[in-house]
């Protein structure tokens, strides 16, 4: 078999390694696929439409006034405790501020004495030797006693 040999000339060769410019051609437009047209509307099917729209909107509206009166009325009977509150307050409340003010009392107390004790479980878990700075109060902590051994 012979091959055959085909001698380019150099001009031919030049054009080949010069990119050339993209011809730019314009789109003709396609052929629009024609959509199946929607069914039209006849005036008896949308005034159905329009009165179903209607007679809902009636309803949901219906159930907002329904729910607006449930809010007021709780909001009436929110008004009249606190109304309630205010006048037991004004008419019997010195006399409960007395034990209010005790238990409060106690309260700061019991308070007291827990930071007190936090303070000093502090001081022993860190390891330290110096006493914390004591808080000045007139409570005293009873000192925390060692636990006997158990017997074996």
């Amino acid at each position: 078999m012979v091959k055959k040999v085909e001698e380019k000339s150099s001009t031919e060769i030049k054009d080949k390694d010069i990119p050339k410019k993209p011809i730019i051609k314009e789109k003709t437009p396609k052929s629009v696929e024609k959509k199946p047209k929607e069914k039209k509307m006849t005036a008896k099917e949308r005034e159905e439409l329009l009165i179903e729209n209607f007679v809902g909107l009636q309803h949901a509206m219906t159930n907002m006034s329904i729910k607006f009166g449930a809010l007021s009325d709780n909001i009436s009977k929110l008004l009249q405790v606190f109304e309630e509150a205010a006048k037991g307050f004004v008419s019997g409340g010195k006399t409960n501020d007395k034990d209010m003010l005790n238990k409060i009392d106690s309260l700061l107390d019991q308070n007291k004495t827990i930071a007190k004790g936090l303070i000093l479980m502090e001081g022993k878990l860190r390891g330290r030797n110096e006493q914390p700075q004591p808080i000045h109060t007139n409570i005293e902590v009873p000192r925390a006693r060692p636990r006997p051994l158990p017997n074996l």
